[in-house]
């Protein structure tokens, strides 16, 4: 195989993320991290989490999930709701305008590959695994932070400009 093949096959992946990533954006509004902030609540015990949690789940930091909240708010997609008899404790809850908008959303790659990738044997797996580990090796890029979830920085309107360096 020429490696131009091999390049061509990841820039089709990395299109791909592109492409959904902007027509997420213009058809709903919201971010792809915002699409799995809302999709986290909704899977949360009753639809609420901390913002802790959040961030765990989405693997960014602090003030990143702070922005992603802060405009899905804004949009009433969803509330931040205090405990009572302690304010700083705060659960953010999906309201039903974010659940609707969220069983409007198509399924992401990252589910569909996801999905897929479970379906195949743990030697297909173990191959895919090896081969990707080569590529980062050869890229020299072991030391680059990234989620586990498929976003492209240019979706993350929410990164402050030093995490998105260092993703």
């Amino acid at each position: 195989m020429d490696t131009t093949d091999i390049l061509i096959k990841i820039r089709k992946i990395v299109r791909s993320v592109d492409i959904e990533s902007k027509k997420i954006q213009k058809e709903y509004g919201v971010s792809i991290p915002q699409v799995l902030c809302l999709s986290f609540l909704h899977e949360s015990p009753n639809y609420q989490s901390t913002q802790g949690e959040i961030r765990t789940f989405l693997n960014l930091n602090s003030s990143t999930v702070s922005g992603i909240i802060n405009r899905l708010e804004k949009k009433g997609l969803l509330a931040r709701l205090p405990k009572s008899g302690d304010k700083r404790v705060v659960k953010i809850a999906l309201t039903s305008a974010g659940d609707k908008l969220l069983s409007t959303v198509p399924s992401l790659l990252h589910e569909q590959l996801s999905d897929r990738l479970q379906n195949l044997d743990d030697k297909e797996l173990a191959k895919v695994e090896d081969s990707l580990e080569t590529l980062v090796q050869l890229l020299e890029i072991e030391q680059v932070e990234a989620s586990p979830l498929i976003t492209l920085e240019s979706d993350l309107e929410d990164l402050d400009d030093d995490e998105a360096l260092s993703q």
